[in-house]
This record gives structure tokens, sequence and C-alpha cells, in this order.
């Protein structure tokens, strides 16, 4: 199998994105988790644009990495100045990387009018500045910036600065889409001709070492992992992206979609086929690290990837997996997901029926599923809210118990005088045969609702003591009846060792959020 070096750029590039700042530790856990998957090479920073980065380089020297290389970016020389003199090329320098990655101009429109200086000048620049990387002993990746503009441009002097960065020494040769309005066929052309260009050079100026070419493609067009699969396919070994597509304006080339595609569909060997397991994993970590929600619908490794709602779709799948899935989920450590909504058909039902180890009837299935249908017309909502499904489930159950019945609440807010804001909750439930009555205060209505009903439930299931909300989203249906609205209240929550999720809807907020809180008691009670 051809081997693909990956190069992570999701502690520089990603950081550019909007909305995006990690923090050094953050930045240092991210880096030896990347390390952890099998990773080759992290590029850590640009030594020269902040403190952070700075600190981080220091940092990653105590860093025990199992087989990753630490990377620093950085230009080339300014125009007029040698390397020796210029102060960005001495940060790079006593970053202390094994490996060094330098961007320079390509597009002769940057080098006249953004750098200000001479196409010539210019070329001495890359030239110049790869070789004093190398006499001192690091990996040079020389990024060649905006590369495919400056070809469709001016083809030749694009090459042209190809040619002074493989004379210097450069080990990899990397082209950039850096405006990300390339065309996967341009990408392929243009690839196959900078090899073709390549080799010839260094046959006729009596080069010997190998010349390996690179992809670092932007999203801006919505083809940045299809850019660098085009630029595989016609020679590139080198792949550069940020986990999760994290990059500048609307991204980078994504990592978790592109390693796949090229190990399970296009049979080249990124990484060891266990450390693909680890990616959806690895994704979810990098969201959490940049205070970010895992976006679900992204390929591979997002919780829709591999989940079905329609109804045909898992009769299919319970039948024959494959018949509704690319791959496999468990490949890239996901797993299949099955959704009830209205949309849903008997298959959901009874898919959910075993999930929850439920046996039921085909007339309780039937009317469960009325139910939801029912339901969903209201504004219920149960794509996210499972427990609250299974709960319909284990009622239609002969001799099945609720573990409490409401019998009546009431919530009082109000502001008094020198003590502030007060929620109040009166709580009145039946548990077993006996009926309890508390009241309880808290910081806010279901707070206080929480808290009531926790008093009258922890002395006859103490085990609801582990349960906590983790999560309360609220969701107004129709914006127009203004604050009367009809209100969807989801909460999630947790017992230490599982979580669920259930759901509540009415016009009312309060009542909304006690359906959805005493679901979750009563779920959670269930699976205790």
């Amino acid at each position: 199998m051809t081997h693909i070096t990956v190069y992570d750029t999701t502690l520089r590039d990603g950081s550019q994105a909007e909305g995006i700042s990690y923090s050094l530790e953050g930045k240092l856990r991210i880096a030896q988790k990347l390390d952890e998957f099998g990773i080759p090479y992290i590029e850590g920073g640009w030594p020269g644009s902040n403190v952070k980065d700075a600190e981080f380089f220091q940092r990653a020297r105590t860093l025990s990495l199992k087989q990753a290389r630490i990377a620093a970016f950085g230009s080339t020389r300014k125009a007029g100045l040698s390397c020796e003199a210029d102060p960005q090329i001495r940060m790079l320098l006593d970053a202390e990387t094994p490996v060094v990655t330098l961007f320079g101009k390509t597009w002769d429109l940057h080098v006249l009018r953004v750098l200000e200086t001479t196409l010539e000048e210019n070329l001495a620049m890359i030239r110049e500045s790869v070789a004093y990387f190398r006499a001192h002993g690091r990996q040079v990746f020389y990024d060649a910036e905006h590369f495919f503009d400056g070809y469709k441009a001016n083809p030749d002097y694009a090459l042209a600065t190809l040619r002074a960065a493989h004379e210097a020494g450069a080990d990899a040769i990397v082209l950039c889409d850096t405006n990300g309005g390339t065309l996967p066929w341009e990408v392929e052309a243009a690839v196959c001709a900078v090899r073709g260009d390549l080799e010839a050079f260094g046959r006729a100026a009596g080069l010997t070492g190998p010349v390996v070419l690179g992809i670092h493609t932007h999203d801006d067009g919505g083809l940045a992992v299809a850019n660098a699969l085009a630029a595989v396919r016609a020679g590139c070994t080198h792949v550069q992206g940020t986990i999760n597509g994290y990059g500048e304006r609307v991204g980078n080339c994504n990592l978790c979609t592109l390693i796949p595609d090229l190990q399970i569909k296009m049979g080249y060997m990124c990484l060891p086929n266990e450390g693909l397991r680890g990616l959806t994993h690895l994704a979810n970590f990098v969201s959490e690290m940049a205070n970010l929600a895992p976006d679900p619908r992204q390929p591979f490794v997002g919780a829709s990837a591999f989940a079905h709602k329609g109804g045909v779709h898992v009769s299919a799948i319970m039948k024959v997996e494959e018949s509704y899935q690319h791959i496999d989920p468990a490949l890239v450590g996901n797993q299949k997901r099955v959704l009830v909504s209205e949309l849903s058909g008997r298959s959901n039902l009874i898919y959910k029926l075993q999930e929850f180890g439920v046996d039921a009837s085909n007339e309780e299935v039937r009317q469960v599923l009325a139910q939801v249908k029912e339901l969903e017309s209201q504004g219920f909502y149960f794509e996210g809210a499972e427990a609250s499904v299974a709960l319909m489930l284990h009622r239609l159950q002969p001799g099945y118990r609720r573990p409490f019945e409401l019998i009546d609440f009431m919530v009082v807010v109000e502001n008094r005088q020198g003590r502030g804001l007060l929620a109040e909750a009166t709580v009145k439930v039946r548990v077993n045969d006996t009926v309890v009555h508390t009241v309880a205060e808290g910081n806010g209505p279901v707070h206080a609702l929480d808290q009531a009903l926790r008093k009258a439930l922890l002395p006859h299931y103490p085990n609801l003591a582990e349960v906590h909300l983790t999560d309360y989203k609220v969701r107004i249906l129709d914006g127009n009846a203004a604050t009367g609205a009809v209100t969807r209240v989801t909460i999630d929550s947790r017992n230490g060792h599982r979580s669920w999720s259930t759901v509540g809807c009415s016009t009312n907020i309060i009542e909304s959020s006690w359906q959805a809180l005493t679901d979750s008691m009563e779920y959670a009670l269930l699976s205790l």
C-alpha cells in the first residue's frame, strides 16, 4: 500500500478559525492526543506571531511523544534581509523543533503588490531560507502559498518558485490552495504538471533526492477534501489538514473525512488500521478543547453520520446493515443509531424495543408509533429524547406501575424586598401508596421543582441522588405567538455511567419542564 504522510495543522491553521482560541494547556493536550492517534507531523504554531505559540514550543520540548514530530511554521526571510539578520527566522530556529515549515510566495501578484519586491528577490528568499534551515539540520517542508492561483496567472513563474525550493533541498513541496477556489480537475492537472517539471528539473540539475509533493487545501468552494483526494491521485504523498476542518474563513481540509477516504475507500495507508477506530473520539476531544459543540452532521465521525430515521431505511438495515451504510461505523469508532420520529415505521420502534430490552406486541408497537406521530404534530420531538420513547414502551407493558405519580404542583416566583428574587415549588406526588407533599426553594422555577421532587422521592429511591441534570434546552416553536408560543424543553441527564434525554412540550414552559423532568426521573429509576 502506498503510504500517505499526514501533517496536522489544527494548532496553527485551525486556531485561525473564527471563535477558536485554544489555551496553552489545550494546545499541549491536543498535541498529545494527535500523537497517540498516530499523526506523524504536528504543526504547533508560528513562533514569531504571539506569546502563546512561543510558550508552546518551549513546553513541547518536554512532551513525551510516542512518534510525532513537532513543526514550527513561518515565512521565508524578508526581502532585503539575510536569514541571519531576520528576527522571524531566528525565532523559528530558536523554537528548536525537528521540523520547520516555511511558506513563500508563488503568485506574482503577491510578490509584486503584497511583498512589494521583485520576482528575482522572491526566488532568492525561497532558496536561501530553505537552505538555511537544512544547513541547521532541520527537516524542511515548503508550503507554496497560493500555488494554484499563481499557476493559473503565471505558470512559468509559479513553477520557478517550486524549483527554487527543490534545489535548496526541501523535504516536501506542498501545493497550497490558499483561497480555496480551485476545482478538483484543476488540482489534478496542476499536480501532474508539477511532478513532470520538477522531475525533469532535478535530472537536469543533477539532484539526487526524490520529489515529494504535498497538498494543503481550504474549503471555500466546499471542495477541500475532494481537492486533496485529487492531488493524491495525481501523486501527492503528503497531505495537510485539520481535525474537524477547523481553519481560516470556512475551514481547512478536514482530516476526519480525508483520512478514512484515503485509507478505507482508496487503499492508501495513512496510519495503522486499529488507530482509525480512535477517530471519532479524537474529533470530539478537539471540539471540547476548542470549546465548540461537535458537528453532528460531519461525515464519518458525526453523531448523525450513521443515524437512520426513515422507516424504509431502518427496515433494510435490520436485515442487511450495509444496505444503508457506506462503511461499518466501528471502523472509525462511531456507531449506528436508529431515530424515532413522525417519519418512523414499525422497524424503528422494534429496533428501539430490542435496544431497551422491552418485549412488546405488534399492537403495542402500533400504539406507541401513533402516539409519537400525534405528539410530534403538537411540537414534541423525540429524535433527541429517546428515553421518553422508552417510557412510552414501558408504560404499555402489562403490570408496569409508575414509580411515582403527580397529584399536583405549584410554583411561585416573586421578588421580595430585602431578599431579592425567590423561586419556591410545592409538589404533591403518590409514591407507591403514600402521598408525599414537599416544598423547596431554588434559584429558578425549574430548579425549585427539581429540588421539591427530589425531596419527595429520595427517601424511597436513594439512588436518585446520583442523577444530575447536565443540559436544559428550550426551543420556541411558533415565534409569531410571541410570549404565548408553544415551548419545547429537552433535558439531558446523567447518573455517572450513562446519559439520557427526555422532552416536554406545552404553551407553559413550567409544564414543559415538569414533563421532561419527571420523565427523566422515571427513566432513571428504570435503568438503576
